[in-house]
């Protein structure tokens, strides 16, 4: 049986250079690997998420799926977003406090303060 050894999600998008700034200048992430303008991948503790450049006809945005990202505090969040003129929408649930928001692309994702101890 083979072993997956990495795993990572890819996002099509439609300015590279843009969008690996937001996520590293804009939410902090880091530059994992980068091939010129075909691929990067920036990471996060427990997720790579790699940056490919979209086909021109391929429409980016999709809702089929967000990526999160957890915080010990959602208020320096918020204030960060503020800061990148970010729209977000935030909600709270029995879980967490959430901040929900897109990137250039259209992508969602959301920064998660957890009520729930792991």
């Amino acid at each position: 049986m083979y072993k997956i050894k990495t795993a990572n999600v890819t996002i099509m998008v439609k300015d590279i250079d843009k969008s690996i700034d937001f996520y590293t200048k804009g939410l902090g992430l880091e530059v994992k690997q980068r091939w010129d303008n075909h691929y990067a991948q920036v990471f996060a503790p427990g997720v790579v998420i790699g940056l490919h450049p979209a086909e021109e006809n391929n429409n980016t945005t999709s809702s089929a799926f967000s990526i999160g990202f957890g915080v010990d505090s959602l208020d320096e969040v918020k204030n960060r977003l503020q800061e990148l003129e970010v729209e977000f929408e935030t909600m709270e649930d029995k879980a967490g406090k959430y901040a929900h928001f897109r990137d250039p692309d259209g992508t969602l994702l959301y920064f998660m303060e957890s009520t729930i101890e792991w």
